[in-house]
């Protein structure tokens, strides 16, 4: 407990209620913190007025994970003095680990004022506006904090997640650098991601093949079974090391290895199943989000003779028809919002969950606490990261044959399970291609248009390297390219410029809703895709809106997708295995109509015959290999390697 706690202990109190708070220290030093809890809840109960023995039940509540506890222990210790920082502090910590953001903001506006000059309350209202999505607010409270203590690493580092969200990278990447440059110890590894990260996104190629190499640095010093930080996706989208990825990901997943596994409800023991299998899928993005855009109609078409389906959803409610599709695709659309991981867990477990879906991976409010504590028996990565979690709690990755073909398995910690053709689902019922003429868009009604409509982030100087020696080798055609944020443009420009472009030869797209993008994507002649992270979800739009793609294949999971989706439209032809095949590849599409004309038609007949946009097909081959994992386990084996049945 706190010395300062010590300092508030009044005098008088019963020797019982005493021996009891003694007795909660004890326990409490030896990090028994459930039954600190109890001893000094046992000493409230005795003296319910004593702001110690309330102060100590709020700390052991909440390291014990008694949130809701701590809460209210607090609260009665603001009750009998307004004035306790300590009080304040507890209940702030609790009610943002609960995500109770607007209580947070509330009781820090009720503050006393001669409590509002200290670091820890512009800190704890810059995370509190931070996370009700109010980053300019979150902006404020972090320099008021820099102003009473300038060389705090850690409000540099939050001020830099603000910028973020505000989508200002270069500004968040100094916020990252100077927390470096201070000392954010074990969180160097996750700021160094964060940080090359928000340069590529703003390609600032050099500073960010620097700090990438710092990144090295740090990871190789790092033992392979620590627990530290790390912002994992940037390294699955940057890298084409696939056991660069493995590392860092385990290093992330140790971070809950030691989170206790919650109580589960019996669950189906046999092949033959009394009941219908509970299948589970926790998200943050049930909504106007590409993970719904893709999988929208695979939910709907669920066999319920079989399949009780649950949608957990940890995500905001944004009001669209999208939501409000998927709050009926299942027979459960559970609303989690508010309820920490703890609780989630309980909950799931509550209900019988036989196999537990995560949706987001290491991307961002993913729900790892959650599953950590083993809320099902099996536990499977599908869709939201394209990549190992090196999770032990992860029992299966959903891949398929090309994505994760069984012998890149030993960069995996989970065990591989292969769909039969594609991994990724899609929906037909996304929009189809309106006619749209070039000139509304802005484009040159004679040139050959290669659309490069990935994130900035997934330009690297090869890349556009290699997209100026096409626009060289064909004096006719036009760079299409996405802005996604308005700081990428200008660096692209100047990258542009330097490889000796005319800038008249460059167009931009601003982004738009999904039916118009499909609409103007058709208007373009041939897709080039990126490397080592291809497109993903705009890689089967594309497709979607019949525009030939010619792909890099690599190999890591993210550097593979494209592949595996030009292979389920039967258009594997267009899978490059280097630079120079990919230029050629381009080249041969750029100088023959007819096999361009070829490509697209082939492209338009796969919206209603090829297996990728076959929703009722994936929908019953994921169920088919649901049932085997499921088989296995009642069987009493370990998790394995699961190839597809073709």
């Amino acid at each position: 407990m706190p010395a300062s706690v010590n300092r508030l202990r009044r005098s008088g109190p019963s020797s019982k209620a005493h021996a009891l708070w003694e007795k909660g220290r004890l326990l409490a030093k030896e990090g028994q913190w459930s039954l600190a809890a109890k001893a000094f809840e046992c000493a409230v109960e005795l003296d319910p007025k004593d702001e110690v023995y309330l102060l100590n039940a709020a700390q052991a509540c909440f390291n014990a994970g008694q949130l809701e506890a701590s809460v209210q222990h607090a609260k009665r210790v603001i009750e009998i003095d307004n004035a306790s920082e300590l009080a304040y502090q507890m209940l702030t910590r609790a009610l943002t680990r609960m995500h109770r953001h607007a209580e947070v903001l509330a009781f820090m506006g009720s503050m006393p004022g001669e409590l509002r000059h200290t670091v820890e309350y512009w800190v704890g209202l810059g995370l509190a506006n931070q996370a009700s999505g109010r980053p300019n607010e979150a902006i404020k409270a972090y320099m008021s904090a820099l102003e009473i203590k300038l060389d705090d690493a850690t409000v540099h580092y939050r001020m830099g997640l603000s910028f973020y969200d505000l989508k200002l990278k270069e500004e968040a990447a100094e916020c990252f650098r100077t927390a470096l440059a201070l000392g954010l110890g074990p969180y160097t590894l996750h700021a160094l991601g964060l940080l090359v990260y928000a340069e590529r996104e703003s390609c600032r190629w050099a500073v960010a093949a620097d700090d990438w190499g710092q990144i090295e640095q740090v990871l190789s010093s790092v033992a392979d079974d620590a627990a530290a930080p790390a912002a994992v996706f940037a390294h699955a989208v940057l890298t084409d090391d696939p056991a660069h990825l493995l590392k860092v990901a385990g290093l992330m997943a140790n971070m809950w290895r030691e989170v206790p596994a919650v109580a589960r409800e019996a669950q189906v023991s046999s092949a033959s199943r009394e009941r219908r299998v509970k299948v589970g899928y926790v998200s943050s993005d049930f909504h106007d989000h590409a993970t719904c855009v893709l999988m929208a109609e695979m939910l709907e078409h669920h066999d319920r003779s079989l399949f009780e389906v649950y949608l957990y959803s940890h995500g905001e409610d944004d009001h669209s028809s999208m939501r409000r599709r998927i709050e009926v695709a299942g027979e459960h659309f559970v609303d989690l919002i508010g309820l920490d991981d703890q609780q989630i867990a309980e909950r799931i477990a509550q209900d019988g969950v036989d196999i537990l879906i995560d949706l987001k991976g290491y991307t961002a409010n993913n729900k790892f606490g959650v599953f950590a504590r083993r809320p099902a028996p099996l536990q499977v990565s599908f869709l939201g990261f394209p990549g190992t979690t090196g999770a032990s709690f992860i029992d299966y990755i959903v891949g398929d044959p090309v994505v994760t073909p069984l012998n890149h398995s030993c960069y995996y910690k989970e065990k591989i399970v292969q769909m039969p053709v594609c991994y990724q689902p899609n929906d037909r019922q996304r929009p189809l291609p309106q006619a749209m003429s070039r000139s509304q868009v802005g484009l040159p009604d004679d040139a050959l248009v290669l659309c490069g409509f990935n994130q900035a982030y997934k330009v690297s100087p090869d890349v556009l390297s290699v997209w100026c020696s096409l626009l060289t080798k064909l004096p006719g055609s036009v760079l299409w390219l996405l802005d996604w944020h308005g700081q990428a443009k200008p660096n692209l420009e100047k990258e542009l410029v330097d490889r000796g472009v005319d800038l008249s030869r460059v167009f931009w797209a601003p982004r738009v809703a999904l039916a118009e993008h499909i609409s103007r994507v058709a208007l373009a002649d041939i897709f080039i895709d990126t490397w080592p992270c291809n497109a993903h979800t705009t890689a089967s739009d594309a497709l979607w809106a019949g525009v030939p793609l010619v792909t890099l294949i690599g190999d890591t999971f993210a550097s593979r997708v494209a592949a595996s989706l030009l292979n389920a439209v039967g258009a594997s032809e267009l899978i490059a295995q280097d630079e120079h095949d990919y230029v050629a590849k381009v080249l041969r599409l750029a100088t023959d109509l007819t096999l361009r004309n070829e490509v697209r038609q082939k492209l338009v007949t796969a919206r209603e015959q090829a297996p990728l946009f076959d929703s009722k097909r994936f929908a019953k081959d994921f169920e088919g290999l649901l049932l085997r994992m499921l088989d296995k386990h009642a069987n009493g084996l370990m998790p394995d390697h699961l190839s597809a049945l073709l």
